[in-house]
């Protein structure tokens, strides 16, 4: 595969890369929409990699090939570059140009030629893995000396600022910070990292993902809006983020909001104790008790926070009445993937009951693999 990457970008670009690079996509164990209010958050890198195949220029141009695009090469000028100048797939990587020249280190231009099997708008953070891959590049290619959370910052940087979307920064993390073998238990305020060893085959487990085939796009507005309810539930209540409120004073709190908040707020804080709740079952390897927790964490994102949808509730459901210990969606919401935890023989069984309830209400067939906890980004080639 790198011999081939290497193939392609001198096809494209006329010689050889400097090297090849690549960063995971991700599915997060439980900890969702905790990490822009300052919470906590248990993500697990995937097998699956964006992969960048990079090489200097030094007439300030960007030049950018993606194996997966239209079959055209975007070539930008980097002088000009500014947030919305540049459409589709090629403003994360341009972006993450932009935020390292804006922080003041020197990268000049580049050709890039992108590949992925990263599945595109399934809730595993193929955006991320595109944005670290590129940091990752750059840092090698210029010498920066970035470490892998000054690069998830970086990209979350170029995603936030240059490309719109107000993520939080755990997708970044889980790309560019993640190791073989572990979940990355982050503090999104501290932005202190513990990797929890995570063997789910030893246990005789295995997470099932399940991708809906719903395309989900972060950018149209309701993410924002979700992180605007946010931060306004926390100012009327005082805090910096909904992070600081204790599960004590929930129900109080809760009194004190407009009712459109409360739901938003009682979810962001019940998600904070379910991540802590999942490090104490792992810390006593307890794996198989995730299971209920996963599922409460599905209910919390259906019915307070309302980011799921008639498939990702389906396959929940369908999972857990086949024998799956829980389910929950992952990522952002609105569509994307579904992770089942399941005992390594209930496996098939558990995904063929999904496809069949897939099939029967008419819904598009969905995809499958197990997630495997993998490494961050890194240079491949």
């Amino acid at each position: 595969m790198i011999d081939e990457a290497a193939t392609d970008f001198e096809a494209v670009h006329g010689a050889r890369p400097s090297g090849v690079w690549a960063a995971p996509g991700r599915v997060n164990l439980i900890g969702e929409h905790t990490d822009y209010n300052d919470g906590f958050v248990l993500p697990i890198a995937l097998p699956h990699t964006t992969r960048v195949s990079a090489r200097r220029r030094t007439d300030g141009r960007l030049r950018l090939y993606s194996a997966q695009g239209d079959g055209t090469v975007t070539d930008l000028a980097l002088e000009g570059l500014a947030p919305g100048a540049v459409a589709s797939w090629a403003s994360y990587p341009a972006g993450v140009f932009w935020a390292l020249a804006e922080a003041g280190h020197p990268v000049g231009g580049a050709d890039l030629f992108v590949d992925s099997d990263v599945p595109s708008g399934a809730g595993l953070s193929s955006s991320a893995a595109l944005e670290c891959a590129t940091a990752a590049a750059l840092n090698d290619l210029y010498e920066l000396g970035l470490t892998a959370p000054e690069l998830a910052l970086v990209a979350q940087r170029a995603e936030n600022a240059f490309v719109g979307v107000p993520c939080g920064v755990m997708d970044q993390m889980a790309s560019a910070c993640c190791t073989d073998g572990t979940a990355l238990f982050l503090d999104t305020r501290t932005l202190e990292q513990r990797h929890v060893p995570l063997d789910l085959t030893a246990a005789g487990l295995r997470l099932l993902v399940i991708d809906t085939r719903v395309k989900h796009d972060l950018g149209d507005g309701a993410y924002a809006a979700l992180r605007a309810g946010c931060e306004r539930a926390a100012g009327l209540l005082g805090l910096p983020a909904l992070r600081d409120l204790p599960a004590a004073d929930l129900a109080p709190a809760l009194d004190r909001l407009p009712g459109e908040l409360r739901p938003l707020v009682r979810h962001v804080v019940t998600e904070n104790g379910r991540v802590l709740e999942t490090i104490d079952h792992l810390g006593r390897g307890e794996l198989a008790a995730l299971g209920p927790v996963l599922t409460a964490g599905h209910a919390s994102l259906r019915d307070d926070f309302r980011v799921s949808c008639a498939e990702t509730d389906l396959a929940v459901e369908a999972a857990v009445a086949a024998g799956a210990l829980g389910a929950r969606m992952t990522g952002g919401g609105f569509g994307g993937s579904v992770i089942a935890l399941v005992g390594a023989a209930d496996r098939a069984a558990v995904f063929e009951a999904v496809r069949s309830a897939f099939r029967s209400a008419g819904f598009t067939a969905p995809a499958t693999f197990t997630a495997v906890p993998s490494a961050g980004a890194r240079r491949v080639a």
